[in-house]
């Protein structure tokens, strides 16, 4: 519990203190993402409960397609401007 709380806060402080980088921004909401599934799949193991378990490979896949579409966004971004940071 305490290693889920610690990946949440690391994923708050990257996504507030990398506002230029969009990048790090999408990698910081993957890392708070993850640090929720750990603590679903730590909290269903405690409790002997395999619907923590299917809980948490949906939210792995909706941070999968979550990466995947701001990815192709920022692409589509690059291709019209040239650049991809955030302020100009």
């Amino acid at each position: 519990m305490n290693l889920s709380l610690f990946l949440f806060l690391i994923g708050i402080l990257g996504f507030i203190l990398n506002r230029k980088n969009i990048i790090l921004m999408i990698i910081a909401i993957e890392i708070m993402l993850l640090a929720v599934t750990l603590l679903v799949l730590i909290s269903s193991f405690s409790f002997d409960d395999n619907v923590g378990q299917t809980f948490s490979i949906y939210i792995i896949a909706i941070a999968g397609a979550e990466s995947v579409i701001g990815l192709s966004i920022l692409v589509a971004f690059y291709r019209l401007r040239g650049n991809i940071s955030i302020r100009t």
